[in-house]
Formats: C-alpha cells, structure tokens, sequence
C-alpha cells in the first residue's frame, strides 16, 4: 500500500512524504533505503491480504517508517523512528499512533504476541531479504557491512557471526505463508554467510 492511500486512510495527510523520502536518501545508508521500506510496504501488505483496510493501512504506515531514522543503532533506531512517526501522523486518531509505534518498536527484537497479524505480516516483511536470491542476499549482506563501516573487521566479524547464529537457531518467520515462501533460502543464505565469517575468523575457536 502507498504512503498517501495508508495515510488517507487512517484520516491523514501525506505531507510527511517529503521528509520521510529525504531521510531514508541520506547518503550514509546502503541497505536501509527507501527501496527497503518500500519492499516492506509490497511484502507485508501481501501479508496482511486477511486482515481489515484500517488494519492494513497501519501496517504499511509502520513498514513505511520502521527504518526512517537510521544510524547503524540497534535500538535507539527504532526508538526514534516510532518518535518520528508519531510526530508525523499530525491528524490520525491516538489508538493509531499507538499501533504503529507499537509495531515499530516490536522490530527491535522481532518478537510480539503469537497472535498478533499486524505484527507479523511486519516483521515477516522485514526478514523477506534473507530469503532472498543468493546475488540479492549477498548484496544485502555487503551493503549492511558499508552502513557499518565505522566498526574494524574484526569487531565486526565477531559481531555478525552472533547475528547470524541467532538467526539460524530460531524460526525466522511467524506465518507459514513466509515459511513456504522464504525459509528454506533464508537458512541457506544465513548458512553460507555464517561459514564465511567464521572461515575468516583469526583467533581459530
């Protein structure tokens, strides 16, 4: 769904377009881009095809906005682009606000209730890159090392080896529809980045 016809429809206006494309064109950004946010937008509104028009307008206000401000800090990233939509949503009634910060915030640790669709089809949208092509997701995974550029190889290294075998000793996606769809090129992508880093890995534990 689009900025203006989610806007709109939760009795919005679309001004904030502006600010909102300015941010995700900063030139520090590689992966978070406006074409991430909109490619969450594409996935999580195939996702949320079930749920009801307000409710699918807010989540493609949330997907729009989960990465709008973006420096390479986990956490206080979110934190600040749910601040940022709040201040955007000039018009939209509070229990709105409320849920698209609510979603926003719940990409912090990927996780919320079991039973909650927005959520999922949001969350589930987020992680569709991992379960992307191999040449996409390696490009993925190059452009999110760029964004974090300020760490050492090393820090890094030990860091993303973490990421990774978080990712793969839980179950990715909250929906079957994302598990039939991405799962099994999620691990095989996860997989093979993990044995790069930890084939580059110095200190041989």
């Amino acid at each position: 769904m689009r900025w203006p016809d989610a806007i709109g429809k939760l009795g919005g206006t679309s001004d904030a377009w502006p600010r909102l494309e300015a941010r995700y064109t900063e030139p520090h950004r590689r992966y978070h881009t406006l074409d991430h946010a909109a490619a969450v937008a594409r996935d999580s509104a195939w996702l949320a095809e079930g749920l009801g028009d307000t409710d699918r307008a807010i989540v493609a206000v949330a997907a729009w906005t989960h990465d709008v401000v973006y420096d390479a800090k986990p956490g206080e990233d979110e934190r600040a682009s749910a601040k940022w939509a709040r201040e955007a949503l000039e018009g939209v009634a509070e229990a709105h606000v409320e849920r698209v910060e609510s979603l926003i915030l719940a990409t912090i640790g990927h996780d919320a209730p079991p039973d909650d669709l927005l959520a999922t089809a949001l969350l589930d949208a987020d992680l569709a890159i991992l379960g992307a092509a191999e040449e996409q997701y390696a490009a993925y995974a190059r452009a999110v090392r760029e964004e974090y550029a300020k760490y050492p190889d090393d820090v890094w290294r030990q860091g993303r080896i973490a990421v990774l075998e978080g990712m793969l000793a839980r179950e990715l996606y909250r929906s079957e529809a994302a598990r039939t769809r991405w799962a099994s090129a999620a691990e095989r992508n996860l997989t093979t980045e993990l044995t790069h880093w930890r084939g580059e890995r110095t200190d041989h534990r």
